[in-house]
């Protein structure tokens, strides 16, 4: 094999001039906090996903934990969800004192497998938690259609999912409309568009989008945008439990730019994907990313699952002195050592369960999903010669 061409990253930010002028813009007005420019970022985003309304918090991992308070989650309760994501799904709910019940994967989306949802629903359910994960929506209609038989609301965790489309009775609809009841999305740099860091909920509830406002900003009765700007002293009052979940100005103006890099950046994604599928479809027992008919990712990641005989960690560590970096597959929460079998349920009777420490038989998509896949490089900047490359070696590496 030739010497390695680069470093090339698993992802990398799109960001540039204008998203710097942005900065600078929020900075000079002198108002960095959550302001005007929050204000305007919530606006074009709701526009964006065609969601009626659209609130700012820190991450998505704060958004999480509002829409779950939001929907009546409370200490005892159970919501449905998957193991099979980043630790902030099940953790969201275990802030609100509630007990995430791990359901099991499909093995060709890596989304929550609806079949398995109804044996689930026990009657300390409160909510379904549903994960578009690495961009690719799941199954939301037979998902609400299960949900709304039993009552319960679904929430999206959609931290990756911005600018994936879900087609909806004939239409092509943005994921975070939102189809079920409140959708999360995370601005993090490992995202498609990002803010540093930040999170936003999407609702078509007007009660749940004002208890968001109040929340994020420790309850406070009056925002600072109207103390500052009235014309007599006002007192505030905290009538409620809130947080410090709030986005800054500065973040939200280099969100505004992003928001219009947005459609560019998908239909690269996209394109890069495209390429991937048609060269990667030779590699022997490699499994490339199913993308079903009815929707259309933004492609946040793209993982592959491995051969059999191939070993994980052996791979990735071939690639990277190559020079190209990889991530494992995406983790089990349910394996974390910060997950006690008592913090988690897999949904079945104690005496009818068989899960050990780290491993579920209930969950073995999910684990085996974590333990035979990886996430290759994609990034809006990344050039034909560079994903030729990543392909010559993960090639190679399948072989060895």
């Amino acid at each position: 094999m030739s010497e390695k061409i680069q470093n090339i990253p698993i992802t990398k930010p799109w960001m540039g001039e204008a998203e710097a002028e942005a900065t600078r813009r929020a900075i000079i007005s002198g108002w960095v906090t959550q302001g005007p420019e929050v204000a305007a970022f919530e606006q074009e985003f709701a526009a964006y996903v065609g969601a009626k309304h659209a609130c700012a918090v820190s991450n998505c991992t704060t958004a999480l934990h509002l829409a779950l308070l939001a929907v009546g989650v409370q200490p005892t309760d159970e919501v449905i969800t998957v193991s099979h994501s980043y630790i902030a799904t099940a953790n969201s709910i275990r802030y609100c004192g509630a007990t995430p019940v791990f359901v099991d994967i499909e093995p060709q989306t890596y989304n929550i497998n609806p079949i398995l949802i109804e044996d689930a629903i026990s009657d300390r359910t409160r909510a379904i938690l549903v994960v578009h994960q690495m961009g690719m929506p799941c199954n939301l209609k037979a998902i609400l259609e299960i949900a709304h038989s039993h009552n319960l609301p679904v929430i999206e965790d959609a931290a990756c999912a911005i600018g994936s489309e879900i087609l909806w009775d004939g239409q092509w609809e943005k994921i975070g409309k939102p189809h079920g009841d409140i959708a999360c999305f995370s601005f993090h740099p490992r995202k498609v568009i990002t803010t540093g860091d930040g999170g936003m909920l999407t609702t078509n509830n007007p009660e749940w989008d004002k208890q968001f406002r109040l929340w994020r900003q420790h309850g406070m009765s009056v925002p600072d945008t109207v103390r500052h700007g009235a014309k007599q002293v006002i007192f505030e009052s905290y009538p409620i439990l809130g947080y410090n979940y709030r986005m800054t100005d500065i973040q939200a103006a280099v969100g505004r730019e992003q928001l219009k890099r947005l459609p560019e950046i998908v239909e690269r994604r996209r394109y890069l994907a495209q390429r991937y599928q048609e060269m990667l479809a030779d590699v022997p027992e490699l499994k490339l990313p199913t993308e079903p008919a009815w929707v259309k990712s933004n492609w946040q990641s793209y993982c592959v699952r491995l051969p059999a005989k191939s070993d994980q960690r052996q791979v990735m560590q071939t690639m990277l002195d190559a020079g190209i970096a990889t991530r494992r597959g995406i983790m089990c929460a349910h394996r974390e050592v910060a997950y006690e079998h008592e913090t988690w349920s897999c949904g079945s009777e104690k005496e009818n369960c068989h899960c050990t420490k780290g491993t579920c038989d209930r969950l073995f998509e999910s684990e085996q999903a974590q333990d035979h896949t990886i996430v290759l490089p994609l990034y809006h900047q990344m050039t034909q010669q560079e994903q030729d490359y990543v392909v010559k070696v993960l090639n190679m590496a399948c072989q060895v």
